[in-house]
């Protein structure tokens, strides 16, 4: 059984991958940016304005692993936290149905 381990990292500067995991795909996604407008002065210039904003760049990690190897991936995601980046983590599992063990619906006579 193969299990997925999605990570999305979000943060206002460029994190730093380096040491991925073997079997890792990265994905960059587009940075959003926010521009915010305050005036100045409350009272005097209403026409003079300053403007701020913030970006925020967004990086998906795509790291495969088997059923066995899952706690030794988390542990790296544990260990190698990057200061200033928001995680989602994200785990997909597919399991195989075995017919013989699930119960057949009874066809009414």
């Amino acid at each position: 059984m193969s299990t997925k381990i999605r990570v999305v990292l979000s943060s206002f500067t460029r994190p730093l991958l380096e040491s991925l995991p073997p079997h890792t795909r990265r994905v960059g996604l587009p940075e959003t940016k926010k521009i915010y407008t305050v005036l100045r002065s409350p009272h005097i210039d209403k026409k003079s304005r300053e403007q701020f904003e913030t970006r925020v760049q967004k990086h998906v990690l795509d790291i495969k692993a088997e059923r066995h190897e899952l706690q030794q991936k988390l542990f790296w995601l544990k260990r190698h936290r990057m200061v200033g980046a928001q995680f989602e983590v994200q785990v997909f599992c597919k399991t195989r149905l075995d017919r013989q063990l699930l119960p057949l619906p009874q066809r009414k006579s």
